[in-house]
C-alpha cells in the first residue's frame, strides 16, 4: 500500500545550457566556484539568478541552483555564426546544466526581467533554455 504523497508547491523549472571551456568544467566538477572567470557566460548568468529576484527562491533559501556538467553536440549550418566550430562539422562543446525552480506565484515581470537578462547574457546565437511547469514535494 502506498502511502500518501508529501504536499507539492507549484513551480516553474528554468533549465540554461551554458557552454563552458575545459578548465571551467573542471572547476564546477571540483566545486571550485570562486575559481571561476568572472567575465565568463556561466558567471554571468550565475550573478543573474543570485540577483533581487525569484529565481532560485526556496523560502529561507535563495539563489538554489541545480548543477549539472555536460555536452552539447551539434552541426551549426552554412547560415550559422557559431561561437565555436565551423560550418557543417560537427561540434562538441562542454556545457554547464543550470537548473533552478521558481514560485508559480512569482511577479511575472521580475521573472520576465531575469529570464530576459539571462538570454541576453547567453553567448550561443540560439540559446538552449527550458522553461515548464513542474510540482515540488515540501514537508508538511
Amino acid at each position: 500500500m502506498m502511502d500518501a504523497i508529501p504536499a507539492m508547491r507549484a513551480a516553474k523549472v528554468l533549465r540554461i545550457y551554458c557552454p563552458v571551456d575545459r578548465g571551467t568544467m573542471e572547476l564546477i566538477s571540483a566545486g571550485r566556484f570562486a575559481e571561476i572567470e568572472q567575465q565568463s557566460a556561466f558567471s554571468r548568468i550565475m550573478a543573474i539568478i543570485r540577483d533581487d529576484n525569484a529565481l532560485g527562491d526556496f523560502g529561507m533559501y535563495k539563489a538554489v541552483v541545480e548543477l549539472s556538467c555536460g555536452w552539447e553536440l551539434f552541426t551549426p549550418d552554412s547560415m550559422a555564426n557559431p561561437t565555436m566550430g565551423e560550418a557543417g562539422s560537427p561540434t562538441a562543446s562542454h556545457t554547464a546544466i543550470l537548473t533552478v525552480y521558481i514560485p508559480a506565484d512569482a511577479s511575472l515581470a521580475r521573472v520576465s526581467e531575469a529570464v530576459a537578462a539571462i538570454v541576453a547574457a547567453h553567448p550561443w546565437e540560439i540559446p538552449v533554455i527550458e522553461m515548464g511547469d513542474t510540482s515540488l514535494l515540501v514537508r508538511v
